[in-house]
């Protein structure tokens, strides 16, 4: 059973709903109801932002998320398991930082003295950039010597020939977003995500965040039993996310199973109403979506 919960739905400016980051939640063997009675067998965030640790801090007070409260009421990092980042802006890395030296110092080990390490997975370079550009200056010392990436987090490098995971019996497979483009097409690191369970052929569509860029990737979403799509609500001269009257060119089958996120502010404001609903609708933060139901 495969669940996906968003810390936040919104865009990177946004102050109402946190920055689009996502939890999955995997269980062995399913669970019936709305929350379920145990906590999840494998968890991964799907980014941490700069508003990850608050928005997690919330999280953690709702029905079915205890797990993610520590004895003490505060975030109980440990809980994660995996963290998969598919960019290196800080509404998708700017709360690792804070998680790192938790589970390096709260969290540590008090027999062994040794860290709790979550799995970070992305490629390469995305994983290089991260500790040489984002991460190396606040957690670059560890008293008395210098430390490397690879002392908060276990690594997965991912690459071309390599571009897929798997968490219970659940594929999920890495694709190139047209989220920013320097020279050419692609040429900036930026992801999304497929996950398809092999046995039923079931599969969701997760777009990371892109421009719109629907031949590239429609026969993911047309093949998805769900689709998560990254939105921004007003048109602008070479955006860097899809647009809503872009996403409105889509086939209408497609759209009435895409869920829409990383929004604005303004999101209930009614002039968008007619528009909105010719989608299955927007994303809420901290609603537990089922994704597969493990049947």
């Amino acid at each position: 059973m495969l669940c996906l919960t968003f810390l936040g739905v919104g865009s990177a400016f946004a102050k109402r709903n946190f920055n689009s980051n996502a939890l999955f939640e995997y269980w062995a063997k399913p669970w019936k109801g709305k929350v379920p009675n145990k906590k999840p067998d494998d968890t991964m965030l799907v980014d941490f932002g700069a508003t990850g640790p608050a928005a997690f801090y919330k999280l953690k007070e709702e029905p079915g998320y205890e797990y993610l409260k520590s004895p003490g009421g505060t975030n109980y990092y440990p809980a994660i398991r995996r963290v998969f980042i598919t960019h290196q802006h800080a509404d998708h890395i700017g709360g690792l930082e804070e998680m790192a030296l938790m589970n390096t110092f709260f969290y540590k080990d008090p027999k062994s003295g040794k860290p709790f390490k979550a799995e970070l997975i992305s490629t390469i370079n995305i994983l290089v950039n991260l500790w040489d550009h984002s991460l190396k200056g606040g957690l670059n010392t560890i008293q008395h010597r210098y430390s490397l990436l690879q002392d908060y987090f276990f690594i997965r490098a991912l690459s071309p020939s390599n571009n897929h995971f798997s968490i219970g019996p659940y594929n999920f497979e890495i694709f190139a977003t047209d989220h920013i483009m320097i020279e050419r097409k692609y040429d900036w690191p930026s992801y999304g995500l497929f996950v398809k369970h092999e046995k039923t052929g079931r599969s969701i569509f997760y777009s990371g965040d892109t421009r719109f860029d629907y031949p590239a990737y429609s026969r993911m979403m047309e093949a998805a039993d769900q689709c998560f799509h990254d939105c921004q609500f007003f048109d602008q001269d070479d955006a860097v996310h899809a647009t809503l009257n872009e996403l409105r060119t889509m086939p209408d089958a497609i759209k009435k199973k895409t869920l829409l996120y990383h929004y604005g502010d303004n999101y209930d404001d009614p002039a968008f109403k007619p528009a909105l609903g010719e989608f299955k609708g927007l994303t809420q933060p901290h609603e537990r979506y089922v994704l597969f139901d493990g049947e």
